[in-house]
């Protein structure tokens, strides 16, 4: 595992740790299944291409999606 690749990990779980915390308190549930997701889903991806990627798909959602 790579400098870069650990450091992109640690963004979008905290990213994802946000989310999910915003997501649990405010009872919404895109930005909780996305934090959840952003938090689980680099244990799965093995290029960073990919990783960055689906972060930033990811991350994106909830601000276009809103319910």
């Amino acid at each position: 595992m790579d400098t870069a690749r650990l450091l992109w990990i640690v963004l979008f779980s905290s990213i994802g740790l946000g989310l999910f915390l915003y997501g649990k308190k405010q009872w919404k549930v895109v930005p909780l299944t996305c934090g959840l997701a952003l938090m689980i889903y680099p244990y799965f991806v093995s290029g960073t291409a990919l990783l960055v990627g689906a972060g930033v798909v990811l991350t994106a959602i909830p601000y276009f999606i809103r319910h």
